[in-house]
């Protein structure tokens, strides 16, 4: 198998991870508009990181996002950044959300992290593009 690798001082890596998210009570709040922002959203996070996110798509009530990784970053840390700042912006730009979710979280508070070792990435990255296809 190869591997597309990136560089630092002192290692090779390669370090990709499939991330999924829930809104809090499973509530199927996030339409085409909410999504695409929520989407815009994640990419400012994800380079503010330094993390270059692979692909990412949402149903109505949660996200998966491929990204790759340095190995330096706190993928914790990235991951409630995520959540954290997705959930204000969110609340901020579209209130009515807000009015659905009670206790005002948006997101549940757990999410599932894995990485990519044990599955091909081009599977992943065409899973993740056909959650697509629920959203119309």
């Amino acid at each position: 198998m190869r591997y597309n690798t990136n560089r630092g001082n002192h290692s090779v890596y390669c370090l990709q991870f499939h991330y999924v998210a829930c809104v809090k009570y499973r509530n199927k709040i996030l339409n085409n508009k909410v999504s695409e922002r929520l989407k815009e959203i994640n990419k400012s996070v994800a380079e503010h990181f330094g993390i270059e996110i692979i692909e990412q798509e949402t149903d109505k009530d949660h996200i998966h996002i491929l990204f790759s990784s340095k190995p330096q970053i706190e993928i914790s840390k990235f991951v409630n950044s995520l959540k954290s700042v997705s959930a204000r912006l969110l609340f901020r730009e579209f209130p009515e959300i807000k009015k659905q979710l009670w206790n005002g979280h948006l997101w549940g508070p757990s999410y599932f992290l894995a990485t990519t070792g044990q599955v091909t990435l081009d599977i992943l990255k065409k899973y993740v593009e056909s959650q697509n296809d629920k959203n119309v």
